[in-house]
């Protein structure tokens, strides 16, 4: 059983997560570059305002981190399961992530952002 209230562990998760997607943004960025869109500057501008709200969430939430002295460590990948160590006051807890949740739950992530943010 996890010491962590719900809204800790969404801090931790978006501390996954929020990274993650920013890949995932980058690299659609790289693809949307070359892809033969009628209109391509329309969609490199949506992948570019959603890259810096991401950014402002993310330091956003690591300073939350920084202040609460909390860290986050990325353990063992089985292909399977992604293991993240949550250090938080004074305790250590090993979260097991599913990867295939990971892709959906980024996935999640992005609609929200393009769709419920702007």
């Amino acid at each position: 059983m996890s010491r962590l209230s719900e809204e800790e562990r969404d801090i931790f998760e978006n501390a996954i997560y929020l990274p993650m997607l920013l890949t995932v943004l980058d690299r659609d960025y790289k693809v949307a570059e070359t892809a033969p869109f009628k209109l391509k500057q329309v969609y490199l501008n949506l992948i570019v305002h959603t890259m810096k709200k991401v950014q402002k969430d993310m330091r956003e939430n690591k300073t939350t981190m920084y202040k609460r002295k909390w860290k986050l460590t990325k353990g063992d990948n089985d292909g399977y399961f992604t293991e993240y160590n949550f250090y938080f006051n004074g305790y250590h807890e090993v979260h097991r992530y599913f990867n295939d949740n990971l892709r959906n739950n980024t996935e999640k992530l992005l609609n929200q952002y393009f769709l419920h943010r702007h």
